[in-house]
C-alpha cells in the first residue's frame, strides 16, 4: 500500500488552493499539536481523563462493547441478524474509568464510542481545538472517538473530514470510490453505524473468500497518525481505522460543500434499487443515459435551452422547489 501523501506547515489558503482540489487523502503532520487535550494526552492517560471529564456533560450516548474474542474488531454477527457486539449508553466520564481500568489487561474487553458530538456532550472543550484551515461559515459537525485498540471497518463517509489525533496512534487505510466492487461491503439498510461497510478483515483477508480484494489493496493508501497528526479525507472515500494504543481519542471535523438543505444522495440510491434493479437490461441502459444527461451533466447543462421560468425541478435550487419535490417523492411512495 502506497504511503498517503504528507504536508507540513499548511494554512487555510493552501488547504483550499493545494490539498482539498486534488480531492485525495493528505495527512497534515502537527496541525493540532497546541491543542491541550494532546498536550494532556502526551502527558499522561489520566490527564488526558481529566481534561475531557471536566469539559463533559452527564448526557449519555451510545458505546460499543465487545469480548475479548472479537480483538477490537467490531461488526456483524455470523448470519447478519445483529452486531458480534453489545450497545449501551454511557457518558465521558462512565466510559473513561471502564477505558483506564481494561489498561494492562492481557485480554481486554474492546470498547469504542465513535461519532460523539462535542458540542452536546462536551461542550466546554470547544474554544480549546480550533482548525484555521476550515471556514467557520461552514456548517461543522465536530465529534469525538474514543476507545481502545480497536479496528473500524473501511466505510465512505458523505461530507469532508478533518480527523484530528489526540492521544495514542492511528493507522488510516484509505481506498477510492471506485475500489467499492472490490470490498465485498455489507448490507445497505442494516448497517453498524449508518454507513455501508466493507466485510473484509483488511489486517488478515481472506483472498479465497473475497479475491477481488487483492485489486483493492493496489489501490490503497494508508498512513499512521500520532497525537498531533491530521488526516483529510475527502467525500466518499473508503476508509479504516485502527487504533493502536490501550487508549486512543480523535476529534474530526465533518462539512460538505453542497447548497443546503443537505440531503443525503443515499436516499436516492434507495430509491433506485426500489425502482429500477430489476428492469429488463436494455430499458436499464436507457435510463443510464437520462441520468447521464440530467444528474450527471454528460452532455453539459440539460436545460440551457429553457428560459428559467420553464426549468421546473431542473430550475435554480430555492426551498420552495425543494419542498415542492419532497412532497412529489412522498405522494408517489404513500401509494
Amino acid at each position: 500500500m502506497r504511503p498517503i501523501t504528507e504536508y507540513e506547515d499548511v494554512n487555510r489558503e493552501r488547504f483550499e488552493r493545494e490539498i482539498v482540489p486534488k480531492g485525495e487523502p493528505a495527512v497534515i503532520r502537527g496541525l493540532v499539536s497546541d491543542w491541550a487535550i494532546v498536550e494532556a494526552a502526551m502527558e499522561s492517560d489520566g490527564s488526558l481523563a481529566r481534561l475531557l471529564g471536566q469539559a463533559s456533560t452527564e448526557e449519555p450516548f451510545q458505546a460499543w462493547f465487545g469480548t475479548p474474542e472479537i480483538q477490537g474488531r467490531f461488526g456483524y454477527s455470523e448470519d447478519f441478524t445483529g452486531f458480534n457486539h453489545e450497545r449501551r449508553l454511557a457518558t465521558v466520564e462512565q466510559l473513561l474509568d471502564l477505558l483506564l481500568r481494561q489498561k494492562g489487561h492481557e485480554r481486554p474487553y474492546s470498547m469504542y464510542a465513535g461519532g460523539i458530538p462535542i458540542r452536546r456532550h462536551l461542550p466546554e472543550l470547544l474554544p480549546s481545538i480550533p482548525v484555521p484551515l476550515l471556514d467557520t461559515g461552514k456548517t461543522t459537525l465536530i465529534s469525538l472517538w474514543l476507545g481502545n485498540r480497536t479496528r473500524t471497518a473501511a466505510h465512505w463517509d458523505l461530507p469532508q473530514n478533518l480527523a484530528c489525533v489526540a492521544a495514542g496512534r492511528r493507522r488510516f487505510t484509505l481506498f477510492p470510490t471506485d475500489q467499492l466492487p472490490n470490498l465485498y461491503v455489507g448490507p445497505l439498510d442494516f448497517t453498524l453505524a449508518g454507513q455501508p461497510t466493507s466485510l473484509v478483515d483488511i489486517d488478515h483477508p481472506d483472498l479465497q473468500r473475497h479475491p477481488r480484494f487483492a485489486r483493492a489493496q493496489d489501490a490503497a493508501q494508508r498512513a499512521e497518525l500520532g497525537p498531533g497528526d491530521a488526516l483529510y479525507i475527502p467525500s466518499l472515500w473508503w476508509h479504516a481505522v485502527k487504533s493502536l494504543d490501550e487508549l486512543g481519542a480523535m476529534i474530526n471535523f465533518w462539512w460538505r460543500d453542497a447548497e443546503p438543505p443537505l440531503l443525503t444522495p443515499l436516499n436516492a440510491l434507495y430509491h433506485a434499487v426500489i425502482t429500477m434493479k430489476n428492469l429488463p437490461p436494455d430499458e436499464l441502459a436507457r435510463w443510464r443515459v437520462m441520468f447521464d444527461h440530467y444528474i450527471f451533466e454528460a452532455n453539459g447543462d440539460p436545460v440551457e435551452h429553457l428560459p428559467q421560468q420553464a426549468r421546473g425541478i431542473l430550475g435554480r435550487r430555492t426551498p420552495e422547489l425543494i419542498a415542492r419535490v419532497k412532497k412529489l417523492l412522498i405522494e408517489a411512495l404513500s401509494r
